[in-house]
């Protein structure tokens, strides 16, 4: 579309101009304004994006999973839902993580090596059925809602599940992911899984095309200052990634480009809570599970609270843990909906909770399993 100039007034392009001089720092400043506080744990705008232009996975990748069976194939034989198996088990063996996706339940009871799921979290374990027993100790499940991926953590490889008539199958396998694969998040404005090694400070990407459910390693990034330390987990909050270090190494936090994994920020924190488990950000303030010392002594496992990283040097942060029971080892928190989750071992009966986090405090503390 084109504009001629001429058939305009002299008046109205003065007048325009003069107008645009005040309208336009006037827009600036009330974008500025409102932008997000880019603060850990405030939930900036997600700048890291899907460049839509860049090439699909299935066309610049490092390697492609191993189809362990297709569901669209003539030699598929599928399962009735009834005839999926049982879990066994009336009770969980170090469970380490809890999520939902759509309307199931899943649990990985890391040392009964096994996933199960459910549609609810009232019925007896025993009513739950089993995912997946193809795994040692196994610790996260990560979704887009298309595929299910499980860390094989002991056997370094990677698990892919796909559901079809109310049955999940296992389709693709990724080996030779690393040094005890221990970590899976499934971040949605990247399109990538994020799958942690825990050993050796690498990460490696995953991705599928649009409308195909074959998985691709498509990256591999890694974090220098971890390769010597065991690190149970990673953060992704807005443009950034949070690694909680654990031991050997320099106790610290961590926080990382997203995009680049640089490191831009190191928070030390004492030798007391050293062997951090997973750091959640939630209403202003962090909470991190701590399973050891800096010695490895479960003695310290707790959990605590801090309004900011930087507090953490000084010890400046609570001790939560009462509001539990206390004495056993928290592991990882997830929130689903409205509430959050923890799974915890060395307390019989006491395997999983349900909590709340709001801006008033932390409450509504009830044992699931």
């Amino acid at each position: 579309m084109s504009i001629n100039f001429r058939k305009c007034p002299i008046k109205k392009h003065l007048s325009f101009y003069f107008l645009s001089l005040f309208i336009l720092p006037l827009t600036a400043a009330l974008l500025s304004a409102c932008a997000p506080n880019n603060a850990p744990g405030e939930t900036p705008a997600r700048a890291v994006t899907k460049n839509l232009t860049a090439p699909l996975p299935s066309e610049e990748h490092l390697r492609a999973f191993a189809v362990v069976q297709e569901l669209d194939s003539e030699n598929f034989t599928p399962i009735a839902a009834q005839d999926v198996l049982r879990n066994a088990c009336a009770d969980l063996s170090v469970p380490t993580y809890v999520t939902k996706v759509e309307d199931t339940w899943f649990i990985v009871d890391c040392y009964h090596n096994q996933v199960i799921y459910h549609d609810n979290l009232t019925d007896p374990l025993t009513d739950w059925q089993v995912l997946t027993s193809e795994i040692d100790k196994g610790h996260t499940l990560a979704s887009d809602g298309v595929v299910y991926l499980v860390d094989d953590t002991e056997g370094n490889r990677v698990l892919v599940f796909e559901k079809k008539e109310g049955v999940f199958y296992h389709t693709q396998t990724l080996d030779a992911v690393g040094n005890r694969p221990h970590y899976i998040v499934y971040d949605a404005p990247t399109d990538t899984f994020y799958v942690w090694s825990s050993m050796n400070g690498e990460m490696y990407l995953c991705r599928h095309d649009p409308d195909d459910p074959q998985m691709y390693l498509t990256e591999i990034r890694s974090v220098d200052a971890l390769k010597e330390t065991y690190v149970r987990s990673f953060t992704i909050d807005g443009d950034d990634v949070y690694f909680v270090s654990g031991i050997p190494g320099t106790p610290a936090i961590l926080q990382a480009d997203l995009s680049t994994f640089a490191v831009q920020e190191t928070y030390p924190v004492p030798d007391a809570i050293a062997g951090m488990v997973q750091l959640t950000f939630a209403e202003g303030s962090c909470y991190i599970t701590v399973s050891t010392d800096i010695n490895g002594s479960q003695d310290y496992a707790t959990i605590i609270r801090a309004k900011d990283l930087k507090d953490l040097a000084d010890g400046n942060y609570e001790d939560i843990y009462e509001n539990f029971i206390g004495g056993g080892t928290p592991y990882y928190i997830t929130q689903i909906n409205n509430s959050y989750y923890l799974t915890e071992h060395r307390l019989p009966g006491h395997a999983v909770w349900k909590f709340d986090i709001t801006k008033d405090g932390f409450g509504n503390v009830e044992t699931i399993y």
